[in-house]
């Protein structure tokens, strides 16, 4: 087996299961301990592993970097886009365009709106999924499985506003459903808010979602949200069905109250 194959096999390994220790790598692809290690170290210095704070191995943003002009090509920004430059417009405010990977959520493409104050997210950095408006939207239309191993993991704190408690995130995305958009109270950065709605697949599971994030105060029903949750809505109505949904939209979670605020 050439080293290079025991690289991608051991990236892909940590996609899928990571972070893990050295040992666990080499036990999952049948490889001697020391060869593992040498090949982390080398990984690591190319800046496509790192270790955690624990010690174990997990991916870094780098394949992002490599892979960026490929993320170009893909369907969700395409598809996103044009709404996204509509939303920035009409907002003043930052849009991003977001996907789901694994237990995170990546930014795969953003507007930026023409606010003095804007969190300006690098595209190709990721963000647990109990925080911020698009890591709730995407987590409230997940595969049940899929959310319980998000609650039963340790869940991060950005700030004071962020929920680190799994019931406390589970009655939150349980209101997400309801009314079919998330709010962020300054929940990643203080003195920044954000309102985002999910992407939805054939099988109306979440792929995606889409933001819109700035300084102004947002509240569930709001004056100043409601307008933009209008807007997202229709936004990701017409990118889910591209990409396969065929569903009631909003999804029959959403509670007429939400639809009467809207």
């Amino acid at each position: 087996m050439s080293s290079i194959t025991r690289s991608v096999q051991a990236m892909d390994l940590l996609a899928r299961k990571g972070p893990l220790g050295v040992r666990a790598v080499a036990q999952q692809l049948q490889l001697p301990l020391g060869s593992v290690h040498r090949m982390l170290l080398d990984l690591s210095e190319e800046g496509v592993v790192d270790r955690t704070p624990s010690g174990e191995w997990e991916l870094s943003f780098r394949l992002l970097e490599i892979t960026g002009l490929q993320l170009e090509r893909i369907d969700l920004p395409r598809l996103c886009r044009p709404f996204a430059e509509q939303i920035a417009e009409a907002t003043r405010e930052t849009v991003n365009i977001n996907a789901l990977s694994g237990m995170f959520g990546v930014c795969i493409d953003k507007v930026r709106g023409n606010e003095g104050m804007q969190l300006d997210m690098r595209i190709g950095s990721r963000g647990p999924l109990n925080c911020g408006g698009a890591g709730k939207a995407m987590l409230s239309y997940m595969p049940e499985a899929r959310q319980e191993e998000v609650y039963t993991h340790p869940l991060p704190a950005l700030t004071s506003h962020t929920i680190v408690d799994a019931n406390r995130l589970r009655e939150e995305i349980a209101r997400i459903r309801d009314r079919f958009y998330s709010i962020d109270d300054q929940e990643v950065v203080m003195g920044v808010y954000c309102v985002a709605v999910p992407l939805l697949d054939r099988s109306g599971h979440s792929v995606g979602a889409m933001s819109v994030t700035g300084p102004s105060v947002k509240k569930p029903g709001g004056d100043n949200v409601m307008p933009v949750v209008a807007m997202l809505w229709d936004a990701c109505e017409h990118v889910s069905r591209r990409l396969g949904y065929a569903g009631e939209w909003p999804p029959v979670a959403a509670s007429a109250a939400a639809r009467r605020a809207g």
